[in-house]
């Protein structure tokens, strides 16, 4: 397997079986360093082992993988030292303060006392958790417990993150102000590996999208580009005057009807020149519509193309997790 020092994971024809179930069906993963890499994917679909796997918790069956750099079957001391990893259930200490967590962890990084107490404090404050640090985590809402769970894992610096569904469970504010925390670890330079079921927070997040399905890759590609993979592009007119509506749908074609808004849909797949040659059609036509809007396909309509129907049974892996 060929990589470069600007990959920070590297992982090619990654399988993992449970008994006779397979839950990652050779699986490649190319992280740039400095990005956000999302695995997008129902429950069950295989993105919490893929995560288990690159964390050394467990063995993957096939596949050679590479992360920072360092073999992952020959040297998992050196890929432990180099990532940190959030679950998406936090895993802090309820019945001790924010601040004896950190410095638990400082501990367990080797940190010198005094370099663990400077490093505490300094990720307390960054993640805006100074004025509850002394208190008991049991006390901290579940977006509190949450970025503390964060700020332990920056404890030892690490360069690689794996967030695993790390939004799960969060009001609409602290799940945009964890997203807020994410953009700011990249612009420093850290490399984020994410895994979530919130179509939105990958569009949101992302640099690429891996659209994870049934063990498989069914899908990679910017937001943008997964977009562009499913038909359902659309400009929709709609009108006031009942005359003008009949006329359009006379001089119109290839349009769906809907008689009781007054509204035409017309297939366009949103880029410059097909709303061009669409206004330009209409002007010729003499049709002035009252309102035009442009649909376009979202990772919703995506993930749904790709991944079948929502009530589709979770794969086992929900059960070895």
């Amino acid at each position: 397997m060929t990589t470069t020092h600007t990959t920070a994971i590297a992982a090619t024809g990654l399988r993992k079986s449970f008994g006779d179930r397979t839950v990652l069906d050779g699986i490649d993963l190319h992280v740039p360093a400095g990005t956000v890499f999302s695995l997008l994917g129902p429950n069950g679909a295989g993105k919490t082992t893929a995560v288990k796997i690159l964390s050394t918790l467990i063995t993957a069956d096939a596949g050679e993988i590479r992360i920072g750099g360092h073999d992952l079957r020959t040297d998992p001391q050196a890929v432990r030292a180099a990532i940190g990893v959030t679950g998406q259930f936090s895993a802090v200490d309820g019945l001790i303060t924010g601040e004896e967590n950190m410095l638990l962890m400082a501990d367990l990084h080797h940190l010198p006392r005094s370099e663990g107490r400077r490093v505490a404090a300094a990720l307390l404050e960054r993640f805006d958790l100074t004025d509850a640090a002394k208190k008991p985590v049991s006390t901290y809402s579940g977006g509190m417990k949450r970025r503390l769970d964060l700020a332990m894992t920056l404890v030892g610096s690490p360069r690689i993150i794996y967030l695993d569904e790390p939004t799960t469970g969060l009001d609409p504010r602290s799940r945009h102000n964890m997203w807020q925390i994410i953009r700011e670890l990249v612009s420093d330079g850290v490399t984020v590996l994410l895994t979530t079921q919130y179509l939105e927070e990958a569009d949101e997040l992302a640099d690429r999208i891996a659209v994870l399905h049934g063990g498989a890759l069914v899908a990679e590609g910017t937001a943008e580009e997964l977009k562009r993979l499913v038909p359902g592009g659309h400009v929709r007119l709609r009108f006031t005057d009942p005359a003008v509506y009949r006329h359009a749908t006379a001089e119109l074609r290839e349009v769906t009807r809907d008689d009781e808004a007054l509204a035409l849909q017309i297939p366009c797949g949103g880029s410059q020149r097909e709303l061009r040659s669409l206004l330009d059609r209409l002007d010729t036509a003499g049709i002035e519509a009252d309102e035009l809007t442009v649909h376009t396909p979202d990772l919703d309509d995506v993930f749904f193309a790709l991944t079948g129907p929502a009530d589709r049974p979770a794969q086992p892996e929900e059960t070895v997790r």
